[in-house]
């Protein structure tokens, strides 16, 4: 064997390694992901009398699910505590929301300035939602948007251990 074919053979294993590296981290990356969001693609049950989506709770004990607003994909983290559905600023803008009347409301970190706005369509899975209040808050950093009593109330969710189904009337 000769000191060429010996470095080429070395080469193609090093590129090897490489690319087997790479996809290591894409796939654990995928992991991580879904054990942050385990419901990046909901599945929607359609029955006669309703519509249902399962979520999975995630590691963290929350309820993260991604959405629409507007025909536009978000984020939603579901909190019963929260009165209105809570929109980052930044989200806000990007999603074209107007702002409505300004006011206070209590968060989590105290007292904040928010913006009354209106939501013409939410979606999770095959549930859709309209015309749903909701607050821009400008102290919320981009993220999730807090989807609050005022879009859960108009359906129906039940929890058994790990699993939270949101469940919508149809007709």
């Amino acid at each position: 064997m000769n000191v060429d074919s010996t470095r080429t053979g070395q080469g193609m294993l090093f590129i090897a390694a490489i690319i087997g590296m790479a996809m290591l981290t894409w796939f654990f990356a995928g992991v991580e992901k879904r054990k942050y969001n385990p419901n990046t693609d909901p599945v929607s049950l359609v029955h006669a009398e309703n519509i249902e989506v399962p979520l999975q709770r995630n590691r963290y004990g929350h309820y993260l699910v991604n959405g629409q607003i507007n025909d536009s994909p978000v984020a939603f983290l579901l909190d019963t505590g929260a009165t209105d559905v809570v929109v980052p600023e930044d989200t806000a803008k990007r999603l074209n929301l107007p702002y409505g009347r300004r006011g206070q409301a209590m968060t989590a970190n105290g007292w904040g300035t928010i913006y009354r706005t209106r939501i013409s369509e939410l979606q999770i899975g095959e549930i859709r939602l309209y015309n749903v209040g909701a607050s821009i808050n400008p102290a919320m950093t981009d993220g999730a948007i807090l989807l609050g009593m005022s879009a859960l109330g108009k359906i129906e969710f039940t929890q058994s251990g790990n699993t939270l189904t949101l469940r919508q009337k149809v007709g």
